[in-house]
């Protein structure tokens, strides 16, 4: 595995666990700001997490010399792809009581996680046998 690749899914973990900690760390304020329901955030932040701990897990083993399964890389592409439509669905939801910060923040999220997953699609993804 190339370092863009390595890099793309360090980056994919990092950004996700910085989201997810924040998030949730910040969750009644957050909710406040964005005009969200305090549950919507704290799902939010927890799915931030969760994609963080899969695509970790495949950094750390790349960082290790492990290249990950297609399988593996497979699932995070469409776990990415996946949440990508959820936040932008959110945003359609959402549009009429959220805030400009909680329609931008959902939006924005949808569009950087749907960037790495063709990203990962085009650098991670290992070529069929």
């Amino acid at each position: 595995m190339d370092r863009r690749a390595r890099l793309v899914l360090c980056v994919d973990a990092g950004a996700g666990a910085t989201v997810g900690l924040l998030l949730l760390v910040l969750r009644a304020w957050v909710a406040d700001l964005y005009g969200l329901p305090l549950a919507l955030v704290e799902v939010v932040g927890a799915a931030n997490l969760a994609f963080a701990s899969g695509s970790g897990t495949l950094a750390v083993g790349a960082a290790r010399g492990r290249a990950p399964s297609r399988a593996a890389v497979a699932a995070l592409i469409t776990a990415n792809a996946t949440w990508a439509a959820v936040c932008l669905g959110l945003v359609a939801l959402t549009w009429p009581s959220a805030t400009v910060f909680g329609v931008a923040h959902l939006a924005l999220e949808g569009l950087f996680v749907g960037g790495l997953a063709a990203l990962e699609a085009r650098l991670v993804l290992p070529p069929r046998p």
